[in-house]
């Protein structure tokens, strides 16, 4: 592993750890056994290496936790069963030490954002790209989709996302299951078209 990949790896860690705002620069390169000069010269500043890492770590260690629900549609599941799946994958990840502090250190991000405006702008180029990944996960939308649905459904599925999570972290008790998010949409959209 290269300097690059043990920083990124080495943000990952500290903010899982500490959160976005008390991870240091001397943390990540102390955590990566790396000097900190190297965090300036692949990255430019720690905050660059900080968005890198939360990127990486939600692509990849996050979308691996709940990406098994699009199995269920593939073995011919329908699109309810791969949201319903999908939705008890997502309340199964925060029994994950790992994926609840992720969780939470976005939660610390949002509410950065009216004091961090270059982290805002930063994290907003990654929202398309966040958005496609959950349509794509929850069964939102099939192959044929134009771009602006995909994104439309995206941001819907995003929204829902941030907000039954918070739900589970904070009560767990009344939080809505897949089944009955999939029970309130339809009710939601029959009333809407009624």
């Amino acid at each position: 592993m290269g300097n690059r990949e043990a920083l990124i790896e080495g943000a990952k860690t500290c903010l899982l750890q500490k959160g976005y705002s008390r991870t240091t620069a001397r943390d990540i390169a102390t955590e990566a056994g790396v000097s900190l000069a190297a965090i300036g010269y692949h990255f430019g500043s720690k905050e660059a290496l900080l968005n890198e890492a939360m990127r990486e770590a939600l692509i990849g260690d996050w979308a691996a936790a709940v990406g098994g629900a699009m199995a269920t549609r593939a073995a011919g599941g329908g699109p309810r069963e791969q949201f319903v799946a999908t939705w008890g994958q997502i309340v199964e990840s925060l029994a994950d030490p790992r994926m609840k502090a992720l969780w939470a250190t976005q939660f610390e991000v949002l509410s950065l954002g009216g004091s961090m405006p270059e982290l805002v702008a930063e994290l907003s180029k990654m929202q398309g790209e966040a958005r496609e990944g959950l349509a794509q996960i929850f069964g939102g939308v099939d192959a044929s989709a134009g771009p602006e649905t995909v994104q439309a459904v995206g941001s819907f599925l995003q929204a829902l996302l941030l907000g039954v999570v918070a739900l589970n972290m904070f009560d767990p008790d009344s939080a809505p299951t897949g089944a009955e998010l999939a029970a309130s949409i339809r009710q939601v959209a029959d009333r809407l078209e009624g």
